[in-house]
Parts: C-alpha cells; structure tokens; sequence
C-alpha cells in the first residue's frame, strides 16, 4: 500500500499561505527558488493537491501560457486535485480532477499510485481530511524563517503528540526540515 506524506512549506508560526492565498513569502526567502533535491517528492510519487493550492501555482507561474514549466515542478508525475470545479489544464501536463470525501476517494487514489507514495503538497484542510481517514502516514514540514500574522493554518486539525514521532530534524539552507511518523487516531 502506498505511503501517504503531507509535505509542505510552513512559517514558523504555522502558515502555509498569507491571509491572499499567496506563497511570495515562502519565495521571498533567500534560496527558496533553488530548493534541495532532499525536500522534493520522489520522481514516482502520486501528487495531491487542493484546489486553492493548484490555482496559485497556475496563476503565479502563468502554467498555462508557459506549460514547460509544469514538467520543471511536477515532471511525469500524476496529479490530483481535489475540487468542486472544472479547472484548466497546462498543455502535456497530467492532471486528475476529483470531488468528494478524501475517505471515499482513497481506493481511486491508492489505485492510480500503485506502488508509488502519495504526496500531498498543498491544502492544511486536505492533509487534514486524509487523517480524519486515518490515511496520513508523515508529516513533512520545511519550516522557513518567516512569521506570518495569518492566513491559511498548516494543519487546521488537532494532532496529539501520542500520535507523532520525530524521524528527522536537519537544516537545509536557511530552513528547518521535519518530519514526523503519524500514528492513526
């Protein structure tokens, strides 16, 4: 069964997006455009992502004018995002739309991995939603060094300690990278 891993960019205060649902901050930190080869998913992981987190990536990168670009972030993998809507697609690139409860999505989700990790990169309340499932296997955090005053929390969830074990603490450039082993509740 594949592993599933919430991995994203937080301030330090917790804040994955500004009060805008902007992530300038996190590229406004020195070295952030250039991240380690050792923060990003695997080249064989299944990508997840929310709808929020999905729209500032075409909008911010202008993915659909410049759809080269997509294979510069994301290369093969496939993508999911999860929404409501009907939303554009860059030319080449491999993007799924799905709507509904993460829990009854999961089979679809693990399915189309086969034997690849699921990669949630983007949406606190989405990661949130594969715990309430008792699917989230990891938690993934490159902490930046920023303070935000609000904005979109990185887990909107309450996750006892009981429940968490520190598998890794290391610097990486001017960020803090944690990951944490989630035990179901």
């Amino acid at each position: 069964m594949p592993h599933i891993v919430y991995d994203t960019a937080c301030t330090f205060n917790g804040w994955i997006a500004d009060q805008r649902q902007s992530l300038q901050w996190l590229f406004d930190v020195p070295g952030a455009d250039d991240p380690d080869p050792s923060i990003q998913p695997p080249s064989r992981a299944l990508i997840v992502e929310g709808s929020s987190t999905y729209e500032w990536l075409l909008r911010e990168s202008d993915l659909l004018a410049h759809p080269e670009r997509w294979q510069e972030y994301f290369g093969d993998r496939r993508t999911f995002v999860f929404t409501s809507r009907r939303l554009p697609v860059p030319d080449g690139a491999s993007v799924t739309f799905v709507s509904g409860p993460v829990v009854d999505l999961l089979p679809e989700l693990r399915s189309a991995a086969g034997d690849e990790d699921i990669w949630i990169v983007g949406g606190g309340d989405l990661a949130g939603q594969f715990d309430d499932a008792g699917a989230l296997d990891e938690i993934a955090l490159t902490v930046a060094p920023v303070a935000l005053d609000g904005g979109a929390p990185m887990m909107p969830r309450r996750i006892e300690s009981s429940r968490l074990r520190l598998l890794e603490a290391r610097a990486v450039g001017p960020f803090a990278r944690l990951r944490y082993a989630v035990t179901p509740a």
